[in-house]
């Protein structure tokens, strides 16, 4: 049986798991990666952690390669370079140093591309050469597939969407500190800043008026919008204006068949789902219309960013 490495270094866990060419993920472990601050020591406990998996199946599997997902990670430099929640800092060249301790081809790509090629190869845009999937958590990953490639751009940095200025209003700014970026307006954190302006904007009674930024989550949004909440039914209202607005922009350049969205916002199903629909169709050209569709990822959640960067290896056996 062929297997593939996937690994996913995130900011607060890294995940790694062993994938069949079917994108099924047999096994998997995770643990937080700030617990490695020292680069050496982080590789090492990667390397004890694959042998683990390893050594739980049969001697006559066969590893062909190990993916790499992570956050500004370059495909071309093979190095995560300048990430803002990782304790290393600077170019890290993690398939360099990681190749010496798994000899086996190894790849590296920031981890919203990963999970796209993982949808492409794996989920629903099966079959689709033109799409783009966004992944919506604390912040706004995005992947732009166009005429059946991934687009990469020149040192593999290209389809940066939660980062382009749509400057609605007041500015915010993301964690690259671009004013106005679209991911300090859609994401998880993004919700939470919208439900401190909407407290500002309307006097409703809310349970928010009582509950401080830091002990606001995304799961407490959702149930009160349930409730009828007119805090929360404003905020998410507000979201998905302007990623509506912004996913029409975006329909402009690349006519994608479809958004396919993942992530942890998404599990607000409706209070997200059907105004997007809504003001998407309103704020899109009148040739586009009836021609995009808005779907959800067919990546299994827990394993998604897993699957994403061992593609990254079968790619290349498809």
């Amino acid at each position: 049986m062929d297997l593939v490495i996937g690994i996913d270094i995130g900011g607060t866990k890294t995940k790694i798991g062993l994938v069949d060419k079917e994108g099924q993920c047999i096994d998997y472990v995770y643990y937080r990666t700030r617990e490695y601050p020292d680069l050496d020591e982080y590789l090492d406990k990667v390397t004890s952690t694959v042998d683990e998996l390893k050594a739980k199946l049969p001697s006559s599997t066969n590893i062909i390669g190990c993916g790499i997902g992570a956050p500004n990670a370059s495909s071309r430099q093979g190095a995560i370079v300048h990430a803002a929640n990782l304790a290393w800092k600077g170019t890290v060249p993690i398939v360099e140093k990681l190749s010496t301790r798994l000899p086996v081809p190894m790849k590296i790509m920031n981890d919203a591309k990963a999970a796209t090629l993982g949808e492409m190869h794996f989920g629903n845009a099966k079959g689709m050469k033109d799409f783009i999937l966004i992944t919506l958590g604390t912040g706004f990953g995005s992947g732009v597939v166009a005429n059946g490639r991934l687009v990469e751009g020149f040192d593999g940095f290209a389809g940066e969407l939660g980062h382009i200025d749509i400057t609605p209003g007041d500015g915010r700014s993301t964690g690259l500190n671009v004013k106005g970026g679209l991911e300090a307006y859609v994401s998880a954190t993004g919700l939470k800043r919208t439900i401190l302006y909407m407290l500002c904007k309307h006097l409703d009674e809310s349970r928010f008026r009582n509950i401080a930024y830091n002990d606001l989550h995304g799961e407490d949004i959702t149930q009160a919008a349930e409730e009828g909440d007119v805090i929360a039914l404003k905020a998410f209202d507000y979201t998905a204006k302007v990623f509506a607005q912004a996913l029409a922009n975006f329909t402009a350049f690349t006519q994608p068949e479809a958004f396919f969205l993942l992530g942890g916002l998404v599990n607000s199903g409706k209070f997200i789902l059907d105004p997007l629909e809504k003001y998407f169709n309103e704020y899109l050209l009148e040739v586009y219309k009836g021609k995009v569709k808005i779907l959800l990822s067919g990546l299994p959640p827990k394993t998604a960013a897993i699957c994403g960067a061992a593609s990254l290896i079968w790619d290349d056996h498809a």
